[in-house]
């Protein structure tokens, strides 16, 4: 059964709480719904109370305008007290984003894991090019043009474009593409923001993907070395899109 917590602003956010024991709250990336990290929650429910929701926006989650990173984090505040008052929290790509930002304001966590976090570089043309794909993709998705805004990012991301016309006619994509400004703003020009990063005291498991594409592989080094407390696993043959089954494993051992 959907449970709801209600944030700071008053939105309502849809979750499913599965199993017993210590609390974690698992944060999906962009186009991500709770129905996407549901296998994930389902294998951590033998050992973990897991808090699998919907952010802002998607799915049976309300939403409130303007967006601000910082209601987000109420979001994940919110869902924590819930929870018990203190849990561990593991963000997949843009939502380990949104979960480091969440562990650097302070809020209560006990472990962080952060799955492949996309940010890339500290060079300028990187991070301009971040900044005019963020651009383009608010500007479609303001124009109602959510097709478009799918589009851009899938193929700015490197998908071929025979793949990038299927898959960006997909119903539940098109469904949370007006939250796509949302993971751009917490990613910002998309560099590590290392001041942040150096804030973060708890123990924090940062994971890639042996086969992610190299730039996962370089952010995870970097942000394991910043880290105050941090360790880097990486997934042998696995890509960003890496099943339960291998996650699980990693980030229970992790946690207990």
């Amino acid at each position: 059964m959907t449970s709801f917590v209600r944030s700071a602003d008053g939105t309502r956010i849809a979750f499913d709480r599965l199993g017993q024991g210590p609390a974690v709250i698992l944060v999906g990336g962009m186009f991500c719904v709770r129905g996407t990290t549901a296998a994930l929650a389902e294998r951590l429910a033998g050992e973990f109370t897991v808090v699998n929701y919907d952010r802002r926006g998607r799915g049976d989650s309300g939403d409130t305008a303007p967006y601000a990173v910082a209601r987000e984090i109420d979001d994940l505040a919110a869902l924590i007290e819930t929870a018990g008052g203190a849990a561990a929290v593991y963000g997949i790509s843009s939502g380990a984003g949104l979960a480091l930002e969440a562990a650097a304001a302070g809020l209560p966590i006990t472990r962080l894991v952060l799955h492949e976090p996309p940010y890339g570089s500290d060079d300028e043309d990187d991070r301009q090019g971040a900044r005019r794909l963020a651009e383009g993709v608010r500007q479609a998705v303001a124009d109602g043009r959510r097709r478009d805004a799918i589009k851009l990012f899938l193929t700015a991301s490197g998908m071929p474009p025979e793949m990038v016309e299927g898959v960006s006619g997909d119903p539940g994509m098109l469904a949370v593409a007006p939250t796509m400004p949302y993971d751009f703003e917490i990613m910002g020009d998309g560099a590590v923001p290392a001041d942040r990063v150096r804030k973060i005291g708890v123990p924090t498991l940062v994971i890639a993907g042996g086969a992610s594409p190299r730039f996962f592989r370089d952010t995870a080094d970097r942000l394991a070395g910043l880290l105050p407390d941090g360790r880097l696993t990486v997934l042998e043959g696995q890509g960003h899109d890496a099943p339960a089954d291998a996650v699980a494993p990693a980030v229970a051992a992790f946690l207990r």
